[in-house]
């Protein structure tokens, strides 16, 4: 919203019909083709759905919508990984408290987690917890039941945030790979079951989890912005799927970007039957680094030193940029404005 290099249009909500109807409004003047990138998991939903409806001027490349919906939830995608015989760690599905029994047969430690995301669940819940018995699993899952029902136990794979991979993608119309970076985790937040706080490339396995990822997607059928992640299992070394992220971006997608690997502008020039750009890999190698989440991750952990002592790569941060400073400084304000805020409430 705040970039220089982007106009702005706020619009009421981002999904539903009435989403359809401002983006029909906000394209009407941006000329006769235009590619859509999605950031949000409901506006997916709501484009995949309806996308019958969409202005004919408006571009975006997704799977069949029942496909889309299987890959966008945890026990749909664990499915079709086990069909196609894909590294993936033993999942069960909760849909009531009638199913946990099915959870002792699990090994422990395993993760509990919601199998698609929920916002009402987001807001008073962690993201995920690591669980070490079926017990552990009991109290939770009543406490969380009558918030959000559908939840995934899946046995955890040993390794720190820094065992954390994923492979970011574009792929075309036929099954193609437009794009590919492969990249790791350095930190996480919250550490070992959260989201991206900082980041960096994996040329050293970027073939193998490329076309691991490649395949699968092939297999499946999907096509367009999509990512998986992976985690490395420090007890046998193999690489075992998480989780895809798909049809839309993926948090931290400018990692790509800042080493050498720009995807949305690799998809936008396909899309638009344009050269593609070269992808130049940057040496030395260049970290993604969510300033705020990579320090409460240090924190928590107990670890002194940064990103950059960590790695030994230059850092980027995800705010701050010198000649675009507007996104960075809101950011600050809004920081500050919650710790006056929390003061006063106190």
């Amino acid at each position: 919203m705040r970039s220089r290099w982007g106009k702005a249009r706020r619009v009421s909500t981002l999904e539903g019909p009435a989403f359809m109807n401002e983006l029909q409004r906000a394209v009407a003047s941006m000329g006769p083709r235009v590619l859509l990138f999605l950031t949000e998991e409901k506006t997916v939903n709501t484009v995949s759905e309806l996308r019958a409806s969409l202005p004919v001027s408006v571009l975006i490349r997704l799977p069949e919508h029942q496909r889309l919906m299987e890959l966008m939830h945890k026990q749909g995608f664990q499915e079709l990984a086990e069909a196609m015989a894909a590294p993936v760690p033993r999942t069960v599905r909760l849909q009531s408290s009638q199913d946990l029994p099915l959870v002792r047969g699990l090994n422990y430690p395993c993760v509990l987690k919601p199998s698609e995301k929920n916002y009402e669940y987001g807001a008073r819940f962690k993201k995920a917890y690591k669980v070490g018995s079926a017990h552990e699993v009991d109290a939770l899952y009543r406490k969380i039941e009558p918030v959000l029902a559908d939840m995934v136990v899946q046995e955890w794979i040993e390794g720190a945030d820094g065992d954390i991979y994923f492979c970011l993608q574009y792929i075309g119309g036929q099954g193609e790979v437009v794009s590919s970076f492969s990249g790791r985790k350095i930190r996480s937040w919250p550490p070992r079951i959260g989201g991206t706080a900082s980041c960096t490339a994996a040329w050293e396995h970027a073939q193998e989890l490329s076309d691991t990822t490649a395949s699968f997607f092939r297999q499946v059928g999907f096509t367009g912005m999509g990512s998986m992640e992976y985690k490395r299992d420090a007890r046998d070394g193999l690489f075992y799927m998480v989780e895809p992220t798909v049809g839309r971006t993926d948090f931290q997608e400018e990692v790509a970007t800042v080493n050498g690997c720009n995807i949305p502008l690799a998809a936008y020039c396909h899309e638009m039957g344009q050269a593609l750009p070269a992808m130049s890999p940057v040496s030395p190698q260049r970290v993604w680094r969510d300033e705020q989440a990579d320090r409460w991750s240090r924190e928590v952990s107990g670890e002194a030193v940064n990103a950059a002592a960590l790695t030994g790569f230059p850092v980027v941060d995800a705010q701050w940029r010198w000649h675009d400073p507007l996104p960075w400084l809101d950011d600050i304000s809004r920081r500050a404005a919650d710790r006056i805020k929390s003061k006063f409430h106190k």
